[in-house]
């Protein structure tokens, strides 16, 4: 069976039904209580609202210096196919931005490794509604997480048009670095992932996050990047990414000072000794060549794998040249070591 926009629909609806269910039963609780809150309770409450918004700690990429506490996950629906099985759980653990999660499991494997996959801003998760893609992000024994960025897809709501991804930049890259982490967080809680073998598949912007978040998480064991934005500077002045009008808020003084701590330039090196491959297409402008150039040289040499295609026309035929797809190279890095496969 396969997940149409009928179908997702449905699982979506159900999802906000069980939300809106939970906020009822509250609602009916505290309708029930004999007497009205005092002033002094009213205030309580409204402190501990607050706290739960200033909980996190945006100058920290780390959730260890944050205080985010997850609510109890919604499950919105399970598929079965021949190949996989397909479940949308949503997780929240921020007030008003619940995030929707899609588990694709391999069918015939007991705890099987792990990618997470983040396309990059504007991006939605229809990608992980389909059946064949489902079936390449699992071929060969392996689980896949989908989801979407802060600032992104359903996650883009209440706010004015003018406040987008670029232009909160540092609220976009610090949230969706902490949502890795509390995802994977989550992940152990199934006990149906190998927690010992987690990657990271990003592209874009997604490329960016799967950077930053493999620099402060070492639970992430090896990170592909395909066309990862950094290398601020150029970046804000040259990329297509960036409407012209809006360009030259971009590239002041103050607005690059917000966001220098947070370029993949200055945290791939701490990646040390674990694998990432970088991907770069050389006709994709939302990347600057120049930009694309200075991640690549701040890559750690001795575990780093360069990719370069000179259209996405020529990555296409060579990966299926191959008889291959690009998410080959993320599962292999975490296969058994060769002396691991070979005791057995």
């Amino acid at each position: 069976m396969k997940f149409g926009v009928t179908r997702t629909s449905a699982l979506r609806c159900a999802l906000i039904a069980l939300s809106i269910l939970s906020l009822f039963v509250q609602a009916q609780a505290l309708h029930a209580q004999e007497a009205p809150a005092s002033s002094n309770e009213i205030e309580k409450s409204q402190n501990s609202v607050a706290a739960n918004v200033d909980r996190e700690n945006w100058d920290s990429l780390s959730i260890a210096d944050s205080d985010l506490h997850a609510d109890p996950v919604l499950v919105g629906a399970k598929e079965e196919t021949p190949d996989f099985t397909r479940e949308l759980v949503q997780v929240k653990w921020r007030v008003g931005d619940a995030i929707d999660l899609w588990v694709i499991r391999p069918h015939g494997v007991e705890n099987p490794p792990v990618v997470l996959y983040l396309y990059g801003y504007p991006s939605e998760t229809d990608r992980f509604r389909d059946d064949r893609f489902c079936a390449r992000i699992t071929q060969g024994g392996f689980a896949a997480v989908g989801f979407v960025s802060a600032l992104t897809g359903h996650r883009y709501h209440s706010r004015p048009m003018k406040e987008w991804f670029v232009s909160e930049l540092e609220e976009s890259l610090v949230k969706s670095t902490h949502d890795v982490q509390m995802i994977i967080n989550y992940l152990p809680t199934r006990g149906d992932i190998d927690m010992n073998r987690v990657g990271m598949f990003g592209q874009g912007s997604g490329g960016t996050i799967a950077i930053l978040a493999a620099a402060v998480d070492p639970r992430i064991k090896a990170v592909d990047t395909l066309n990862p934005w950094g290398d601020w500077p150029d970046w804000m002045a040259k990329s297509a990414r960036i409407p012209e009008a809006e360009r030259p808020k971009y590239v002041t003084a103050d607005f690059q000072k917000q966001i220098a701590r947070l370029d993949p330039i200055v945290w791939l090196p701490k990646l040390n000794s674990r694998p990432i491959r970088i991907q770069s297409v050389m006709d994709d402008l939302a990347t600057p060549e120049i930009c694309k150039e200075k991640i690549e040289a701040a890559a750690p040499h001795a575990s780093a794998k360069i990719v370069r295609w000179d259209s996405s026309e020529a990555q296409f035929e060579a990966l299926n040249g191959r008889n291959r797809n690009m998410f080959e190279w993320i599962k292999e890095q975490l296969q058994p070591a060769a002396k691991e496969r070979a005791a057995k």
